[in-house]
């Protein structure tokens, strides 16, 4: 398995088509969203213990639950590791409905516009073009957690880049989770309605050795680990 710290030299490769894992393979978390993030999920809910606790919590179950996620295959949803955290810290969670759930989660949304993930590479924009008029497909396969596929989907379009993909597949939307082989069977069966080819004609690139390079390698893909 080969270690790439760019995605620059990929126009040379010969693939029929390249999956990217999204998250610390072309972008990455801006810190200040996850402090204003925090801060908004004490205050929406009212949680007497200080911001650094809360902090903790949320960053536990953000590591368990995609820990758990690898490990099953399946998805926890957001909601689901919002209602753990709040249940750890005393929260009555009996008390909630689906519309404050909902109300959350679109105001964290606006922290996340607000105080967008950076781009890994400056230059995606042209080695995605180049490698599109190479013939080249592409699409995104990412797990998700506190950001659901929706949003996700909004920022590569905020960002013109949602129209180099020919799809894009979220483990919230589809409930499995990287390294499952159903998932990336479900980027070969997209692949599929277009073109038919070997699958080792596909490479998928992401930075987790577990659910990128494993997950991928098990089901039939060429896989390139990507180390930021």
């Amino acid at each position: 398995m080969e270690i790439i710290k760019s995605i620059d030299f990929l126009v040379g490769l010969d693939y029929n088509h390249i999956s990217f894992d999204l998250w610390l393979t072309l972008i990455k978390s801006n810190p200040i969203y996850k402090l204003k993030r925090n801060q908004l999920f004490k205050d929406f809910f009212e949680i007497e213990y200080n911001i650094e606790i809360v902090s903790q919590k949320v960053r536990y179950y953000d590591v368990v639950c995609n820990s758990i996620n690898e490990k099953t295959g399946k998805n926890i949803d957001t909601d689901e590791i919002y209602l753990l955290i709040l249940s750890s810290l005393g929260y009555d969670i009996n008390k909630l409905n689906r519309k404050m759930l909902e109300a959350f989660y679109k105001e964290s949304e606006k922290i996340f516009f607000e105080n967008e993930p950076m781009f890994i590479n400056s230059y995606t924009h042209q080695i995605f073009n180049d490698l599109k008029n190479n013939g080249i497909t592409m699409n995104v396969l990412s797990n998700t957690g506190f950001i659901k596929g929706k949003t996700l989907r909004l920022l590569l379009d905020k960002n013109n880049l949602g129209g180099f993909f020919d799809f894009q597949i979220y483990s919230d939307e589809c409930n499995y989770s990287k390294p499952n082989v159903e998932i990336f069977n479900l980027v070969y069966d997209r692949i599929a309605i277009k073109n038919r080819f070997p699958k080792s004609q596909v490479l998928h690139i992401g930075d987790n050795l577990i659910a990128d390079c494993d997950g991928a390698k098990a089901f039939g893909f060429s896989t390139l680990h990507f180390k930021n």
